[in-house]
This record gives C-alpha cells, structure tokens and sequence, in this order.
C-alpha cells in the first residue's frame, strides 16, 4: 500500500510521509467497556467540550481514557497536554490511571493542582512579577507570625484590642486568602470601601466602612510585606498566576502555545480565581475539557462558584456538551433518594440536559433508603448502635458494616455506644 503523502508546510514542493497510523487495536483497548456517552466525550477532537457527569458515572475515567487517546491517536505529544484536578489526591490518581494506559516512556502529560501549576508559573516567571527567583511559599501559621511581627504597620485600630493585640490575625489572614479566591486584590478591595463610605447614611453604615477600611489597609501591607521578603501564599499562587498571564501577552501566548489540550476535573469545585486562570489559558479556540456534577458542588465554603458551568458556556459559544446519566456505583435507590433531596435545592440550568442518573449496576434485590429520626445526638448514637447490634446478632458479620459521620466530632458519641 502506498502511504498517503503530506507537504511539509516548512519545506516548499518537498512531500514526506506521515507518521504510521495508531494501531486499532490499541485504540479499541482504550475505548472497551465505553458507554457510547462516555465514548464520544474520550473521542471529541477539537474544542470546547462540557461533560456534565454525577457521581459513579466515570468522570475521571473520561478524562484519563482521553489523555490517552489522545496520546495513542497522535493528536497531540504528551507534553502539550495539561490535565487539571482539584487535590493532590486526585492527581496523583490520575496520573497513576494514565500510567496504565499509556505504554512505557510516553507518559508526560502535565498533571497537576492548579495550586501547583499557579505555583509553577510564577516560578518560571518571577521575574516579570517583579519576585525574586527564589521566592518563598508560606503557610498560614506563617502568615500570622509575619503579621505579629509587623503589626504596628498594619495601621489595625478596631482589629488590635488592647487585651490581646494578635487575636484577629488569624481571621485577618484567611479574610485575605478569601479575597484572593475572589480575584480581589488589595486596590479593588480599597475601592469598594471608599464606595462604602461615600454611600454610607447613618452610624451603623458608616461603622461597617470604617473596618472595611481598615481591612483593606492591612491588606495592602500584608502584600507589600510579602513582597519585600521575597513570599508568596497559597492565594498567591492562583491571584499571581492569573495576573501573569492577563498582564504579560508574550507569557501567555508561550504557556498557550505548550499546551494545545487542556482537561479539568471537578469542574463544579473551582473558585473564581481557579475559573480565572482557567479561561486565561483556553482561548476562545482552545481544546478544553472540563468535567463537572451539577448537582456535586460541595466546596461553596471555600468560594467555589455555582455557575462555573453558566460562565464557561457564555465563553465558549461553540461549545459541545455531553452528559453522563449511568451510574455505576450506586443502586437504583440510593440514585433515587438522593435525586429527592437535591431537588428541594437550588441547581445551575444547563439547555437541554437532564442530569437525573440511572443505575447501572443490576443484581440482587436493592434494599430501599431509610429515613429515622431522634430527638438528640445520643438517642441517635444509641439507635445506630442497637441497629448494628440486631444484625449481628442475625448473624452479619462486623466486618460488613460501616458507619458514617458527618464530621470527626460525631464520631465519638458513635463508639461510645458501639462499645
């Protein structure tokens, strides 16, 4: 047979012959046991591309069967694709499950946090933030010794009682880390308390300026001291980064150019400052995947924002959008019980999806969801253990149950009944 030609753009009238195919085989092996949903998102080529999934419906398993797709067809090189996730847990799961998939010595896609991948720019490009090169990350515990130890330069009246002068560090530092979240830097923050101000009417208005001031103040000397010993924090990695590449063309058009696919998993997670460097490396033409549970997004704490989703689409109008309903984790009552509490809740409106999942999982008979209330903690604790106790007793073995608390501090009055 012979090989079909290509011109070599860089050489006038001189024809040579493209690399050798990918192998179907290969290629079948990264798509078996695909649904055809699931199949479509791992085989989009080009553009933006929305994969709206819920839990149990192979989300990761969508992004690293696409990286290595893409890898295996030779759509890219593994060096120009960067795949971003929300944790260091979940990248190095990632990274593991692209291991597996992609042979020995062509895995080099960039899998980071985009903590890490903001830490990592603005150490290649310290210099054009005007940092040194060895800057400095710092922890929160480090950020409020900085601050004791400057603390008459925070110009902190309301904020640094005479009893104990250092009590609202802490608060001080995480209202900065939150500001950051928010994209608002110390400038925009002065600004909208001297709006406040100009507006304010009567004495509780003008109270609620006056320390909205004040914070602003101690936050332009919390960076300016951040700045002068050569630190940064870890809002600064995502506030630098996004600046960088907002503020610094050539920077931005070097950073787009190295990576031609971008995939982001846990989309519904992401912070303003997350979504803000997000659509500074994805242009309007730009490869990018993200994949995100409408109903999922649990980090609003954190300043995750819930219409990631509505500001993605507004900036990629050519975007195409594929949803994930089958669960694979979950019996169909689970799926439904949980459907019924999220609908009494506020939702993102995505056109034209549906996102009510399906199970997938078939089998022996799937017991319904129960519902028991108590009057206090204990009698709850107490309930759980006695149900625990009976199934035992029917001859369930321990090691088959589990018990599950919302939080560490429940977890106690629980083995104190279990035992």
């Amino acid at each position: 047979m012979v090989a079909e030609k290509a011109l070599d753009p860089g050489r006038r009238g001189i024809f040579v012959a493209p690399e050798p195919p990918v192998s179907l085989a290969t290629v079948g092996q990264l798509l078996a046991g695909l649904n055809r949903e699931q199949r479509r998102a791992v085989t989009h080529r080009d553009g933006p591309l929305l994969v709206v999934a819920g839990p149990g419906t192979g989300k990761t398993e969508v992004i690293t069967r696409r990286v290595a797709w893409l890898i295996a067809t030779r759509r890219a090189k593994p060096g120009e694709i960067l795949a971003l996730t929300f944790t260091d847990v979940a990248a190095q799961e990632m990274q593991a499950r692209i291991d597996l998939l992609v042979p020995y010595g062509h895995a080099g896609a960039a899998i980071h946090t985009f903590h890490a991948l903001g830490d990592r720019l603005v150490r290649e490009h310290a210099f054009e933030l005007g940092l040194p090169g060895d800057v400095r990350l710092i922890s929160r515990a480090e950020a409020v010794v900085l601050l004791r130890d400057n603390l008459f330069a925070l110009g902190l009246e309301r904020y640094r009682p005479l009893g104990d002068p250092t009590r609202f560090l802490g608060a001080l530092v995480d209202l900065f880390g939150r500001a950051k979240e928010e994209g608002i830097d110390p400038a925009r923050l002065a600004r909208f308390a001297a709006l406040a101000t100009a507006r304010a009417t009567d004495a509780a208005d003008q109270d609620a300026a006056a320390a909205l001031t004040e914070q602003a103040a101690a936050y332009g000397e919390y960076q300016s001291l951040l700045a002068r010993h050569g630190l940064i924090d870890h809002g600064d990695q995502l506030a630098l980064a996004a600046r960088l590449l907002h503020e610094r063309p050539a920077v931005r058009d070097e950073v787009v150019r190295r990576y031609r696919y971008v995939l982001v998993d846990e989309f519904q997670d992401m912070n303003r400052a997350q979504v803000d460097l997000l659509f500074a490396l994805t242009p309007e033409t730009r490869s990018v995947t993200v994949v995100g549970d409408l109903d999922q997004a649990i980090y609003t704490f954190r300043g995750a924002a819930n219409d990631n989703v509505r500001r993605f689409g507004e900036a990629q109008p050519d975007l195409t959008r594929v949803l994930l309903r089958r669960n694979y984790r979950s019996r169909q009552p689970i799926v439904t019980a949980a459907k019924r509490l999220i609908d009494h809740g506020p939702r993102p409106h995505v056109a034209d999806m549906d996102s009510t999942q399906v199970a997938a999982r078939r089998g022996r008979r799937a017991l319904p969801v129960r519902l028991e209330s108590f009057a206090t903690a204990d009698a709850e604790s107490d309930g759980v253990a006695t149900g625990i106790a009976a199934r035992i007793e029917s001859g369930v073995a321990p090691r088959d149950v589990a018990v599950l608390a919302r939080s560490n501090a429940e977890i106690e009055p629980l083995a104190r009944s279990l035992n």
